[in-house]
């Protein structure tokens, strides 16, 4: 075979490689920028930030570089779900701040009322120091919102600790009174050593009982109840 045609040949089948490889380079040679990355000045896409990138597979069919991550939540009903040690301890904190302030305010409350108001009878104390007792739970968070780590304007704070969970505040606070009305009766006696055991059984009630419905607001939602 002459020089001429082997060479003619040869070019023949490089034109047919180039045009069947074509697509492949057009789709493989595109610029990989990086996710909220901007494409250079003089880019075809301007200095418009990409939302995705895609990188070129072998098969020519773009993919996105990374897979999205769905979280499953758990059911209420299986154990995965009541499983998380670090939600159990953010509920704890939260409802262990909403216990101070309640039960700051409520024995302070039944104890100046049975001092100043024992007419009032027993009912009527104890509704008014589970008022007193949810008012100084919000006043409470207001503070700590405003001065703590939040650090929220006093508005903001007060509309915060307003928006917290009643259903939570209420079960503390009827978990404490139930139980001190039927260990003491609803007597505050400082001097009493029987008191201040009954008061300690009543403020673990407190805790307990809203504790397991802070944990699901938490799991469940992602929202703090205090």
């Amino acid at each position: 075979m002459s020089r001429r045609p082997a060479m003619r040949l040869l070019s023949t089948r490089a034109t047919v490689l180039l045009s069947q490889s074509a697509p492949l380079l057009r789709t493989c040679t595109r610029p990989h920028l990086a996710v909220g990355s901007r494409a250079p000045w003089g880019h075809p896409q301007g200095p418009l930030t990409l939302q995705r990138s895609l990188k070129c597979s072998k098969d020519r069919i773009p993919t996105p570089s990374c897979s999205s991550q769905t979280t499953i939540s758990a059911s209420m009903t299986t154990s995965q779900f009541w499983a998380s040690t670090a939600t159990w301890k953010r509920a704890a904190v939260n409802t262990l701040r909403c216990l101070v302030g309640c039960t700051a305010g409520d024995f302070s409350a039944m104890w100046y009322l049975q001092l100043s108001h024992p007419t009032l009878g027993m009912g009527t104390i104890m509704a008014i120091s589970m008022a007193s007792g949810i008012t100084s739970s919000m006043l409470l968070e207001t503070t700590l919102l405003r001065y703590g780590y939040d650090r929220l304007p006093w508005m903001a704070a007060a509309r915060t600790a307003a928006g917290m969970s009643m259903i939570s505040m209420i079960t503390m606070e009827l978990a404490e009174n139930v139980v001190d009305y039927y260990l003491t009766g609803g007597v505050v006696q400082l001097d009493s050593a029987a008191f201040w055991g009954a008061a300690l059984l009543s403020v673990s009630a407190g805790f307990i009982a809203p504790l397991p419905y802070n944990y699901v607001r938490l799991r469940k939602y992602g929202r703090a109840c205090h």
